[in-house]
């Protein structure tokens, strides 16, 4: 029986779903549906639009070239305020949709406790306990969450000053700034592993699509669950086709 969670989104998926379509390929799993990929760039737009007119507002001596993107200052201050709600509402969907593999396991802490081998890849293959989202990726995504409820309350505080009072507002200007900041930092970070940290993350959130090799490797746990297959047997089947293919040379 599903959560309320698996219920609330169950339509929209499938309305999606209906709409856009999700090829996979041999040699393929699909990782992302139409549903969560959609989801996903809405609340990245949002994110760079309250990020870009934020910093305008910020910083307008470093920044003051980004305020005429959104038709001055003035209009930059209107603007920014929405672009945050239009994020945080958003991102709400996609919590409810990512609610159940975000779930913190005891497989979670031993992966952050050797995060070190992660971070210098002194394995080749992740821990088969990997699932869906490593414990990397749930930080990251509880801390977005925590940081849009932050976002939402100081941010209101700011937007009817005269409500809450001058020493409530310089407060929350210092809060949602350090939070911005954060959230920042772990954007940078997931740019860059969903890209050249990682290749082919990137198309799993373009095409819906990741190949075999990048789940046995990135999410073994979840590659057994999809295909019933070893992560690791499967590994070695592939270098055994690899070596065997160089033997033979090109074109054999």
């Amino acid at each position: 029986m599903g959560t309320a969670a698996e219920r609330f989104n169950e339509r929209p998926r499938a309305a999606f779903d209906r709409i856009g379509r999700t090829i996979v390929y041999e040699g393929e799993l699909q990782r992302h549906r139409v549903y969560t990929r959609v989801l996903h760039w809405i609340v990245a737009v949002f994110f760079f639009l309250a990020l870009l007119s934020g910093f305008g507002i910020y910083a307008p001596w470093a920044f003051h070239w980004l305020t005429p993107v959104f038709g001055g200052g003035p209009m930059a201050r209107l603007l920014h305020p929405w672009f945050g709600l239009g994020f945080a509402l958003f991102f709400a969907f996609q919590f409810l949709n990512w609610l159940l593999p975000m779930r913190w396991t005891q497989a979670d802490r031993r992966w952050l406790r050797n995060i070190r081998k992660y971070v210098t890849n002194e394995d080749k293959v992740e821990s088969e306990e990997v699932g869906f989202f490593n414990a990397g990726q749930k930080v990251q995504f509880w801390e977005i969450g925590v940081g849009c409820i932050v976002f939402l309350i100081t941010g209101v505080i700011m937007w009817f000053p005269g409500t809450f009072g001058r020493i409530a507002v310089a407060i929350s200007y210092i809060i949602h700034d350090i939070s911005a900041l954060i959230m920042l930092l772990g954007i940078f970070v997931h740019i860059y592993l969903s890209t050249f940290g990682e290749p082919q993350t990137f198309q799993s959130m373009t095409r819906g699509t990741v190949s075999e090799p990048w789940a046995w490797t990135h999410h073994p746990g979840w590659y057994r669950e999809v295909t019933g297959r070893d992560p690791r047997q499967a590994l070695e089947e592939e270098r055994r086709r690899r070596m065997a293919q160089s033997e033979r040379g090109p074109g054999n």
